[in-house]
């Protein structure tokens, strides 16, 4: 794999057939477990959030500018070179224990200082928080890839974004933590601080205080380096001399070193490549290095596993669905079949941002891959909710809280209609359960579907509703981006384009229950009417919007009291199955309301959307 020249970094050659980020994927999928993570600044610096070294410059500026206060460049000037302005102003040595136990004593004052460094400002809770590299990490922890993590950074990112994905790590900060410590192999992940936490004043980042590490820590660093192969990203080895020492004492390793960095080499590095014989990940960000090894180690579970079909899914629930004794298999069925498709709607498998140029291509591909991702789940509910006696409605609802919850957290930057897309899981799945209990003379269950889950834009202080009104189509996929991707024979623009896509792309699902395409959408115009008298029932106009839907054309409306709101107005009764089961209050007044605010709608706005 490696050259003898010690001159400089190992480097597999480029253009073959097997690139230095595909062997990374294939030994780290090989073996899960048996690789470390080595990270430093490099991987945070996307953030927003300072390095350790950043942090003394600062605080040495804020230092220098108090100290002198009519000197306008003091700050600067101190910043330029901190260790000389200290050295010339104080007699103590710079470091960052002594300079923040100078500048804040009391653990109160500490916290509150550090506090702009690395925690998110006041109101912009999406500033600071975990690159796509922790993110992406979060992930290769969750499914067993990495269990032991080495860092050089203060921040919390990387157990920030483990803890988002249910993950609470053990992490090892300080020497005298290491005693009580778990075996390494017996935690799900240890996260190794080396140089300390920022909320600590245990830390290590002036080149005096990187020259040797507690013998603690030293012992524990020896182990890890020795029983675990390396993957190194975002770390110079410029100034950490224990580590660099530490790697350099390393005898020949069990695993291959991968090293990914970004920009040139520097001589400890290109010494320590050498060395180990490094495989060298080139010109790669770490963003880009893990969110592409999740990316590709994915491709090869998919090689690797048998994943179940959705006809041999649709076989299995209709064999459970009878039998009381097979309810937790039949649960478990729908709900693998949910976290199939919240393992695969993270930002790094959607994105949402995209640039103005690729925006519509990126927004076609989103749409796509929810719908490919929900295919096993939508002809679970389709099957299930048809041949369902309400025993198992409590699982069908689940599925929809459970992909309503995608939009529960804010990314840190996004586009709004990327970001809402998170959303068409959950609309296309309670757009079959709504179908599905039509075609088999269920509508009460609409009572539920409609008004549950209620959800609220994340911090945005505005009341919880149900789907009817957060789910509408038209709040959810972006009539522009739908024109692009889904046109008329001829190239012609629909008229409703969200109603005409979700009923072809649902159509599938429903050919084992509904053969008839007419039928079919008779169901689904019904489905959309009746949503969107939900949607009408409601105090405040702002929230008032009927589904956009082919419903409202005269040939499906009808009209000479001849068509589908005739027949609905008709059955408006107190006996209406949609009344007793909650939905309107069980109030037939606001049923007939409802209808009477639709058909206004109608008349004034049915064919100008």
């Amino acid at each position: 794999m490696g050259s003898e020249d010690a001159t400089g970094p190992v480097t597999l050659p480029t253009g073959g057939l097997i690139e230095p980020p595909m062997t990374m994927a294939l030994n780290v999928h090989s073996s899960p477990g048996v690789y470390a993570l080595l990270l430093g600044a490099g991987v945070s610096i996307a953030s927003g959030v300072k390095t350790g070294w950043g942090v003394v410059q600062d605080v040495v500026g804020k230092v220098a500018a108090v100290r002198d206060p009519d000197n306008l460049d003091a700050r600067a000037e101190a910043m330029a070179d901190p260790e000389k302005w200290w050295e010339a102003n104080t007699s103590e040595p710079l470091g960052y224990s002594a300079l923040l136990a100078a500048a804040a004593p009391r653990p109160a004052s500490r916290q509150a200082m550090l506090a702009e460094y690395f925690e998110p400002e006041e109101g912009q809770d999406d500033s600071k928080g975990p690159t796509a590299a922790h993110r992406a990490i979060a992930q290769l922890v969750k499914r067993g890839s990495i269990r032991v993590i080495l860092t050089t950074n203060f921040d919390r990112l990387t157990e920030r974004a483990l803890q988002e994905v249910g993950i609470s790590p053990q992490v090892v900060s300080r020497p005298e933590q290491i005693v009580g410590i778990k075996p390494l192999a017996h935690s799900q992940v240890t996260v190794i601080k080396l140089h300390g936490d920022y909320a600590d004043l245990e830390q290590r980042n002036t080149v005096d205080e990187l020259e040797t590490y507690p013998d603690e820590l030293q012992q524990l660093l020896e182990r890890v380096l020795d029983e675990y192969g390396l993957i190194v990203c975002g770390w110079s080895a410029e100034w950490d001399e224990a580590l660099v020492r530490a790697v350099q004492s390393t005898r020949s390793r069990r695993y291959p070193m991968f090293w990914a960095q970004y920009g040139p080499f520097g001589d400890a590095a290109r010494a320590l490549t050498a060395q180990h014989d490094a495989v060298v990940i080139d010109g790669k960000s770490a963003d880009e290095l893990f969110t592409d090894l999740v990316r590709r180690i994915e491709a090869l579970d998919r090689l690797t596993a048998a994943p179940i079909t959705r006809d041999v899914a649709v076989v299995q629930l209709k064999r459970d669905l009878p039998d009381p004794l097979r309810r937790i298999e039949l649960f478990d069925l729908v709900d693998q079949a949910v976290t199939q498709i919240v393992d695969r709607s993270t930002p790094e498998h959607k994105p949402v941002l995209a640039a103005s140029t690729t925006w519509a291509d990126t927004f076609g591909s989103n749409v796509r891959g929810y719908r490919t991702d929900s295919d096993i789940l939508l002809h679970l509910l389709a099957n299930g909710v048809f041949h369902d006696d309400g025993t198992h409605d409590r699982v069908w609802r689940r599925a929809v809280e459970r992909l309503v919850r995608l939009r529960d957290t804010t990314p840190g930057t996004y586009n709004e209609y990327l970001e809402k897309l998170r959303h068409l899981p959950a609309l296309l799945s309670t757009w079959t359960i709504g179908v599905a209990a039509i075609l088999s003379r269920r509508e009460e269950l609409l009572a539920t579907a409609l008004y549950h889950p209620e959800w609220a834009v994340p911090n945005s202080g505005r009341r919880r509703q149900g789907p009817a009104w957060y789910l509408n189509p038209i709040r959810v996929v972006s009539t522009d981006g739908l024109h692009d991707m889904h046109r008329a024979e001829g190239g012609n623009r629909f008229l409703y384009p969200q109603s005409n896509w979700v009923k072809d792309t649902l159509r599938e699902p429903f050919r084992l229950v509904e053969p008839n395409d007419i039928a079919y959408r008779e169901a689904c115009a019904r489905f959309e009417f009746l949503a969107s008298m939900i949607a009408m029932d409601t105090e405040n106009d702002v929230y008032a919007y009927p589904w956009p839907g082919e419903f409202l054309l005269d040939s499906t409306w009808g009209y000479d009291n001849h068509g589908l709101a005739d027949v609905i107005e008709r059955e408006l009764t107190d006996t209406w199955p949609l009344l007793r089961a909650g939905a309107f209050g069980g109030e037939l007044l606001r049923a007939q309301k409802a209808l009477t605010a639709l058909t206004e709608w109608r008349r004034q706005y049915g064919r100008t959307w």
